[in-house]
């Protein structure tokens, strides 16, 4: 999953993969069957489950709340110590083949789920232009990984955090 998250998708090499966990490539395939399915398994052991993601949604008091969550566990997880910086969701941006074009269409069904969940959270607490915010949400998110994949500290991308939730609606009373 590092390797994947370090170097993005296409330009992992099985010779990369199979280095780090120590196998040969023909155990590789036995167990995964291809680099594809090796990634689309490393990124399913990143991202949240759906079924944690809507508990953490649930619980929150109000979706502003676990939207400003949301940005906060990006900011510290893209920016973790034992990790690479930014997010493995996007560093696996595909650049054309048909492969990487198949694993993009998997990472943007993870994304758009994320929106999905944020979407009815929002709707929940009555707030007009549910998916724009949950998009938004979002796009700030990715907006993060690329600012903590050229450096930035973890102190201003929690300000940012910060920042874009002020942008929030109020609901009133």
């Amino acid at each position: 999953m590092l390797t994947f998250w370090r170097h993005g998708y296409e330009t992992t090499s099985i010779s990369d993969l199979t280095a780090v966990m120590g196998i040969t490539a023909p155990s590789l395939y036995t167990a995964f069957g291809d680099k594809k399915r090796l990634f689309l398994e490393a990124m399913r052991l990143y991202a949240q489950s759906p079924e944690v993601l809507q508990a953490q949604l649930d619980a929150a008091p109000t979706a502003r709340d676990a939207a400003h969550q949301m940005l906060v566990s990006a900011a510290l997880g893209f920016t973790g110590e034992t990790t690479p910086p930014g997010c493995l969701l996007a560093s696996a941006a595909a650049s054309g083949s048909t492969e990487a074009i198949e694993v993009q269409a998997e990472v943007a069904s993870i994304r758009t789920d994320i929106i999905t969940r944020l979407t009815n959270r929002i709707a929940k607490d009555g707030l007009a232009a549910a998916e724009e915010l949950a998009a938004l949400v979002v796009a700030v998110i990715q907006g993060m990984s690329v600012l903590a994949r050229d450096g930035m500290p973890r102190e201003k991308l929690l300000a940012l955090a910060k920042t874009a939730i002020q942008a929030w609606p109020k609901i009133d009373p």
